[in-house]
């Protein structure tokens, strides 16, 4: 094979194939995209991660997406999934699930180990980070990466789940 010719299949190599993850995460929920309790959408062709040297894992669902990982590199990505599928919620739980009341009540607190969570409505990103503050849901709080790292300024979604501003929830 020529210089020339290795030249492609080395930069191919260079980031994850991504139908290859549409294609595991529709493995692993056992529905495709668009289908109920299936990705919502492919990933986002943007998104340029890094080879993974073995295949990467899928869980989930965890707080309705499926979350694909490369261990061995260190990233991870939230896919959201359509509501319905084998792992739905029963409607009427959901129902009584949405005509709650809102709480102000506190939780994530200081010291607490949170997910900053980034994206839209056809993909999303995620990293672990530690809250600085006490917050309830809606609150803006900051969190960092380790006690030497700068913070970062995020709204309180849910226990142990945090929001980057300036993008849109899904």
């Amino acid at each position: 094979m020529s210089a020339a010719h290795a030249a492609p299949a080395q930069a191919q190599q260079k980031f994850e194939n991504l139908d290859r993850v549409d294609s595991i995460v529709a493995m692993t929920v056992g529905a495709n995209i668009g289908e109920p309790g299936g990705p919502v959408a492919p990933v986002d062709r943007r998104l340029r991660l890094a080879a993974c040297p073995q295949t990467p894992s899928v869980e989930g669902p965890v707080f309705g997406a499926a979350v694909v990982k490369c261990d061995a590199i260190g990233w991870r990505i939230r896919v959201p999934l359509a509501p319905g599928g084998a792992n739905a919620v029963a409607p009427r739980m959901a129902a009584r699930a949405v005509a709650a009341p809102v709480s102000r009540e506190v939780v994530v607190k200081r010291g607490d180990p949170v997910q900053l969570v980034a994206g839209g409505s056809a993909f999303s990103i995620s990293r672990a980070m530690i809250a600085d503050e006490d917050g309830a849901p809606g609150q803006m709080i900051r969190v960092r990466e380790d006690k030497k790292a700068a913070p970062v300024i995020a709204q309180v979604v849910e226990m142990g789940i945090v929001r980057a501003p300036g993008f849109k929830e899904y």
